[in-house]
C-alpha cells in the first residue's frame, strides 16, 4: 500500500508532461531560422496562419498568429519554398510538436536577405553607418533636392505635404528609376548632378513600397558609398515604415516613408496655435463637463432634500467654494498658457535674423569707433615722441650752438685743387696746436672766416673778463685776427 503511495506522489501527470516538455523546449531552442515547403495551409476566420513545413524526410506543425502575418509582404500558398522564422514549441493540449512563426520569407527573399546581411556589416565595419559622420539636418532648408521617380507615388506624397505645410520652399526633382538592374547607377547619376548643381541644402532619396527584390537598388554598395561621400545631407525614403535598406543606415537621416520625409523637413508654422487651441478646447470641455457634473450632483441634493436647512447652506457654500477654485485654475491656466505664449514669441522675434543683423552692425559700429579712437591716440602719442626725439637732437646740434654765436676752429691744408686754394683741416682744441702766422678757419653759423694767428694765451682757464674782449680793446695785438682772405 504504501509503495503505491509513493508512485502516485512521483508519477507526473499529462499536463504536467506536456507543460514540462514544452518549457525544456523554449529554454533550449532560441529564435531559429528554418527551410522548408509549405503544406496544409489554412487561414481561419481568425487571421490566424496554420500550416506544415516539411521537405523529403520530415515535417513539422507550425502556428503564425495574425499580429505577426500582416508583415508578411507576399501571399503564401501550397509547395511555395519559404524560411520562416520563430521558436520552438510543443501545444500542451494535444502534445503536438510546433513552431510558433515570427516572420515569414520566400526562398528567394532568403537569399537577398543573406546578400542584405552581408553588405551591412561589410560597410558597418568600415563605418560608413558611425553617427560620428552623419551630418546635421537643416532645420528650415532652402532649396530642396528629390531624387526620386518622376511618376510614382513618393514625388506626389513630398510634394502634397510640401504644399500643405511649406509651400514656399523650392523643389528641384531629378528623375532616375527606382527599380530594376538600371537604378542603382541612375541614382548614383542624379546624386552627383545634385551635387554639381550646388543649389539644394538638402536632399531627400527613396521610393514607395514593393518587396525586398523592389527595393534592391537601394541596397547597392557603390550608391552607399556616394551617399556617404555626398557633402550635402541626406534623407533616405525608402518603402514603408518596416522596409529598411543600406541607403538608410548610411544616410544622414531615415524617414520611415517619403511623406515622413517631407514632414520632418516642413516647420509647421501653425502647430503650436493649433496646439493651444486644441488643449483650449479641451480645457472648456472638461470645465463644462464638471460643472455639468456639480450641477447634477446639486440638483439631486435638492431633490433629496425636501426641507431647505443649515445643511443645504453649507453644501451651496462648499459648491461656490469650489466654483472659485475652478475658475481660479482656469484663470491660473489660461494666464501660464498665455506667459508661455508669450515668452515663445518673444524669445521668436530676439532670434529674428534681422534683430541678430541689427546687433552685428552696431558691434561692428561700436568696434570701428574704437578703432579710429585708438589710430587718433597713437597718432599723437608718435607726434609727441616726434617733437621730444626733435628737440632732444636740438640741444646736441652743432649748428644751434653757432646760432648763439659761438664758432669752430678749424687748421688751414693747402689743396691747390681747391678753389680757394685750402681746405678744412681738423679741428683745433688747444691754443698749442697753432703758432703765430698760422691761418685757422673759424666757421660761423653763417659762414667761414680765415684768419691769421696774431696772439696765442695758452691758459687753461680765463675768467669772462679775459674770454671776451671789451670794446676798447679790440684793436689790442692779443685780440687782433687778421682777415687775409674774404669768408667762403
Amino acid at each position: 500500500m504504501q509503495s503505491t503511495i509513493n508512485r502516485q506522489k512521483t508519477a507526473l501527470t499529462v499536463s504536467q508532461l506536456n507543460r514540462e516538455a514544452k518549457s525544456l523546449l523554449e529554454s533550449s531552442f532560441f529564435q531559429i531560422r528554418v527551410l522548408g515547403e509549405l503544406s496544409s495551409f489554412s487561414r481561419p476566420a481568425s487571421g490566424h496562419w496554420y500550416f506544415t513545413l516539411k521537405d523529403d524526410r520530415a515535417q513539422v506543425r507550425c502556428a503564425m498568429f495574425r499580429n505577426r502575418n500582416m508583415s508578411v509582404r507576399f501571399s503564401p500558398k501550397e509547395g511555395d519554398q519559404v524560411i520562416i522564422t520563430g521558436k520552438v514549441s510543443l501545444y500542451e493540449g494535444r502534445g503536438d510538436f510546433q513552431l510558433i512563426v515570427d516572420s515569414m520569407e520566400s526562398d528567394g527573399e532568403g537569399k537577398l536577405q543573406q546578400a542584405f546581411e552581408a553588405l551591412k556589416a561589410k560597410l558597418s565595419s568600415e563605418g560608413l553607418f558611425s553617427s560620428a559622420h552623419k551630418k546635421s539636418i537643416p532645420s528650415h532648408p532652402n532649396h530642396l533636392a528629390v531624387i526620386t521617380s518622376p511618376t510614382g507615388a513618393a514625388v506626389h506624397d513630398i510634394l502634397s505635404v510640401l504644399k500643405r505645410r511649406f509651400p514656399s520652399l523650392p523643389v528641384t526633382i531629378y528623375p532616375s528609376v527606382v527599380q530594376g538592374s538600371e537604378a542603382p547607377q541612375q541614382l548614383i547619376q542624379a546624386l552627383q548632378a545634385a551635387i554639381h548643381h550646388q543649389t539644394a541644402d538638402l536632399i531627400i532619396i527613396g521610393r514607395g513600397g514593393g518587396s525586398l527584390e523592389d527595393l534592391w537598388p537601394f541596397n547597392d554598395e557603390a550608391l552607399a558609398r556616394a551617399i556617404f561621400d555626398c557633402p550635402i545631407p541626406i534623407i533616405s525614403a525608402v518603402g514603408h515604415e518596416v522596409d529598411f535598406s543600406i541607403s538608410d543606415l548610411v544616410a544622414d537621416l531615415r524617414a520611415p516613408t517619403p511623406s515622413a520625409a517631407a514632414e520632418l523637413i516642413s516647420p509647421d508654422q501653425d502647430a503650436l496655435r493649433i496646439q493651444i487651441d486644441r488643449l483650449s478646447a479641451r480645457l472648456e470641455r472638461q470645465l463644462r463637463i464638471s460643472l455639468n457634473q456639480r450641477q447634477d450632483h446639486l440638483n439631486a441634493l435638492k431633490k433629496r432634500l425636501r426641507h431647505p436647512g443649515e445643511r443645504l447652506r453649507e453644501q451651496r457654500s462648499r459648491l461656490d467654494f469650489a466654483e472659485k477654485r475652478l475658475h481660479a485654475l482656469i484663470q491660473k491656466q489660461l494666464t501660464k498658457a498665455r506667459y508661455q505664449t508669450d515668452i515663445a514669441a518673444r524669445q521668436l522675434e530676439r532670434h529674428h535674423p534681422a534683430r541678430q543683423i541689427e546687433h552685428m552692425r552696431e558691434r561692428l559700429n561700436r568696434a570701428d569707433e574704437k578703432l579710429r579712437r585708438a589710430m587718433v591716440n597713437q597718432t599723437d602719442r608718435q607726434r609727441y615722441q616726434l617733437g621730444n626725439l626733435l628737440t632732444r637732437l636740438n640741444a646736441v646740434n652743432p649748428l644751434a650752438t653757432l646760432e648763439r654765436g659761438y664758432a669752430i676752429v678749424q687748421a688751414v691744408d693747402v689743396d691747390k685743387r681747391s678753389p680757394s686754394g685750402v681746405t678744412n683741416g681738423p679741428v683745433i682744441t688747444h691754443a698749442n696746436d697753432v703758432k703765430i702766422g698760422d691761418q685757422v678757419i673759424n666757421r660761423l653759423r653763417h659762414g667761414n672766416l680765415i684768419c691769421r694767428v696774431e696772439a696765442i694765451n695758452s691758459q687753461e682757464s680765463i675768467n669772462s673778463d679775459e674770454a671776451i674782449p671789451s670794446s676798447n680793446n679790440l684793436n689790442s695785438p692779443a685780440n687782433t685776427v687778421r682777415n687775409d682772405k674774404e669768408p667762403s
